[in-house]
């Protein structure tokens, strides 16, 4: 993988281009590929599009459940408090620390006031999601935006090697001289590289 996706080991790659990276709670896979589009100096913001923001809890029956809106330095607090062996362990307060290096906190793709170019999900049901958001509010402006998903495990390992795909695929619409004419072609060269398949949509604001 790391072979494939050497295109993004540099730092310092700028593109115009504005992106959002989307997964459920804004926590792991789209923090981790926040960071590291970020810190290639990308435009890039992450958002999560479900309800509620869910961490795994003490039992698989027993999630930790916040409100979007609520702080990455509050969730981590709350967590110590309730069992700071365990969150330790599992790595989400590892996870916490780097959230909030980057952000204030989880924030939800349906309540954005932002408008992207490249909106990347990580799993099918976050794209359905984003999709049917668009679908609901009505393009208005009819600027469009590009709505692609590589399913991503919502687990640390799986995050990292997402934060590499996610990058190289961006770095590869980046270099686009006509991305909306030439980006069929683009995601279907990405799709073998990747072994991974991709799902793309494009909306309208």
């Amino acid at each position: 993988m790391a072979s494939q996706l050497n295109r993004c080991v540099s730092e310092g790659d700028k593109s115009t281009l504005k992106i959002a990276v989307v997964c459920s709670s804004n926590m792991n896979r789209s923090m981790e590929a926040h960071g590291f589009l970020q810190k290639k100096g990308f435009n890039v913001m992450s958002f999560g599009t479900g309800d509620k923001v869910k961490l795994p809890g003490p039992a698989m029956d027993r999630p930790n459940v916040y409100d979007f809106g609520v702080s990455y330095d509050e969730i981590h607090s709350d967590l110590v408090r309730k069992d700071k062996t365990l969150y330790t362990q599992n790595g989400i307060l590892h996870m916490l620390d780097r959230n909030r290096r980057i952000k204030r906190g989880p924030q939800r793709l349906q309540e954005a006031k932002d408008r992207f170019d490249l909106i990347i999900t990580a799993e099918e049901r976050v794209y359905d999601q984003a999709l049917d958001h668009f679908e609901n509010k009505g393009g208005v402006i009819y600027q469009p935006a590009h709505v692609i998903n590589i399913d991503i495990q919502d687990n640390h390992e799986e995050a990292t090697i997402g934060a590499f795909l996610f990058c190289e695929l961006v770095q590869l619409l980046a270099d686009s001289s006509d991305l909306d004419d030439e980006i069929d072609e683009l995601l279907q060269t990405f799709e073998v590289k990747a072994k991974r398949a991709i799902l793309h949509t494009v909306v309208f604001y």
